[in-house]
């Protein structure tokens, strides 16, 4: 894809993502400091989930048609002149099934956050990409905020690192693996692999997840309702880099990251790297429900 436009079919249109991104491409008012180049989203796939209703669902594809994105709700329709599959969907509960229907074309794909609603369909999903030897990038724009970067430059190989955001109220599954993502990837950003076990207690304010590493290292993730701040604090036994993230160009970015990726076929992160990320989740989780210290699975 050397040089041309890329022609993107978004998947989804119960995220606010569908039309971020495809602002950030063919917007005639987008900023020219956020626009990204090289990228055009010609298809978008809509139907219904319980994270939008049907009269947001008319607006965004109002919103997309504006553009000069052809709004479907026919599969092959969306996906018949695609070079990259965007898979765009709030309700992580439909991404597996829609991932299995994009992975048969061959195309990479950039799969939206969190890699699937529970563990199981997060290893379906990386069997299927690893079987099929298939392109996949998939993460949360919180893993490429300059300030994290910037934190990490700083603490390179951190003892602990604490990260908080919000937790928002999913309007069905797991709240913890919906909007936690965001926060559990900036941990994994920071302390790379080597999670064991996740010990998450709920309060008022929220929760919080104290996560063990099998070499002693230690991360908590602390997740507060009715908040809107992320950041975080990477600490080695003798420095510590503490962050808040400005999230001006959190979304610009990730897709110049996502152009790349269609462009290339080369991941920035691996699958494994996203997988460990869902098996935090998962296991906080359990641990939420539990009350007890719960293993992160791996993938094999």
């Amino acid at each position: 894809m050397s040089g041309k436009e890329i022609k993107v079919a978004v998947i989804g249109l119960d995220t606010s993502h569908s039309v971020v991104f495809t602002e950030l491409m063919q917007s005639p008012d987008c900023p020219a400091d956020k626009r990204v180049s090289g990228l055009r989203a010609v298809t978008c796939l809509r139907f219904p989930t319980p994270f939008q209703s049907e009269e947001g669902l008319d607006a965004r594809q109002k919103t997309m048609e504006g553009w000069g994105v052809k709004v479907t709700t026919d599969f092959d329709e969306a996906v018949a002149d695609c070079d990259a599959v965007m898979v765009d969907i709030n309700d992580p509960a439909y991404h597996l099934d829609y991932f299995s229907r994009c992975a048969d074309l061959g195309k990479p794909i950039f799969l939206d956050k969190p890699m699937a609603d529970s563990i199981e369909n997060g290893r379906k999903i990386y069997d299927i990409a690893k079987s099929k030897n298939l392109p996949v990038f998939s993460t949360s724009t919180l893993r490429f905020v300059p300030q994290l970067s910037e934190a990490c430059a700083q603490v390179p190989e951190p003892h602990f690192t604490a990260t908080y955001g919000p937790l928002g109220k999913a309007p069905a599954g797991s709240s913890i693996v919906w909007y936690g993502v965001h926060s559990f990837e900036m941990l994994q950003r920071a302390m790379g692999s080597g999670a064991v076990k996740v010990k998450a207690v709920e309060d008022k304010a929220g929760a919080v997840s104290v996560v063990e590493y099998a070499d002693g290292r230690r991360g908590v993730v602390e997740l507060t309702s009715g908040a809107g701040i992320y950041g975080g604090c990477l600490r080695s036994k003798e420095k510590a880099a503490p962050y808040v993230v400005d999230m001006s160009r959190h979304y610009p970015d990730l897709l110049i990251r996502i152009e790349k990726f269609f462009r290339t076929g080369q991941a920035p992160i691996s699958l494994e790297t996203t997988f460990e990320v869902m098996a935090m989740l998962d296991a906080a989780e359990r641990s939420f429900r539990s009350g007890k210290a719960e293993n992160v699975v791996g993938v094999a």
